[in-house]
């Protein structure tokens, strides 16, 4: 009884290529559960999700592979799809979850996107040696921050750097990482801070993420405190980096009128990270 799926799956790849045939029409509900790829199998991408009713459904890839994921009809639908085989020109792929309810009725989701390791889409270009080192330059440039302590500015050049990332669910970001610091104040009697924190983010609509995040730092001199702040994912480009903005509240506990803020403006990037 397999054959009558399998025939209606065919007849769909014949029908999609031909937009005026695809239905837009929102009648079968797509609950997007999982989409990524995990890191210790970057040829593999993992899709998994619900259907408001049992369907037959595939996935349209960068516009142009179309794979078949539940060839029969059912309202749960999970795969784990060979990409190893495909040329992508940007790590950061588009998708389409395509759906056929028991009429013969096709319908697409809404668009979703995925995340593949840099490497891959720079093996693509030929050119994998210098794009990693652009990327590592991209990836160790410092922030540039304004620094208030009282009725004083400072500037200082600054750089955390994720260490331990921990992932839950979508690999897109991580949910949560350990990173450590340092901060060069310029016209600071002692300039070099080093830092040692954690964060945790949260993705939001209309920009990349929100992340509160709590750390430690000292100048190995005797000046130590806490820091709590937020930073802000603005935007992503090169598929890997996010443009950030945020704020840092310091103090240093049990001292009156130690505190001092930070404003920042940098870059975000977990790829040179160990993963968890």
């Amino acid at each position: 009884m397999r054959i009558l799926p399998l025939l209606s799956i065919l007849l769909f790849l014949n029908l999609y290529s031909v937009s005026a045939h695809v239905s837009k029409q929102d009648s079968i509900e797509v609950y997007l559960i999982d989409s990524f790829v995990p890191p210790e199998n970057p040829d593999i991408f993992v899709v998994s999700f619900y259907t408001s009713d049992t369907c037959l459904s595939s996935a349209l890839i960068d516009g142009k592979h179309n794979i078949i994921i539940s060839e029969t009809f059912t309202d749960n639908h999970r795969s784990e799809i060979d990409i190893s085989k495909y040329i992508f020109m940007n790590n950061k792929v588009e998708f389409l979850l395509i759906t056929i309810d028991a009429e013969g009725n096709i319908y697409q989701s809404e668009k979703y996107e995925f995340t593949i390791p840099v490497d891959k889409v720079v093996q693509a270009h030929g050119s994998n040696f210098i794009s990693c080192l652009l990327g590592s330059l991209v990836f160790l440039t410092p922030s540039p921050t304004l620094i208030l302590v009282k009725k004083e500015q400072y500037f200082s050049l600054s750089k955390d750097l994720p260490i331990v990332a921990f992932y839950s669910g979508g690999f897109n970001y991580p949910k949560s990482y350990l990173f450590g610091g340092y901060s060069y104040v310029i016209k600071f009697n002692d300039p070099s801070i080093l830092r040692f924190g954690y964060k945790y983010l949260i993705e939001i609509p209309y920009f990349e993420f929100i992340s509160p995040g709590l750390s430690a730092f000292s100048n190995l001199k005797g000046y130590n405190g806490l820091s709590s702040e937020i930073t802000i994912g603005l935007f992503k480009f090169y598929s890997v980096f996010t443009l950030t903005t945020g704020g840092r509240y310091n103090f240093k506990p049990g001292t009156t009128d130690s505190e001092f803020w930070e404003f920042n403006i940098g870059l975000f990037s977990s790829f040179f990270t160990l993963h968890l």
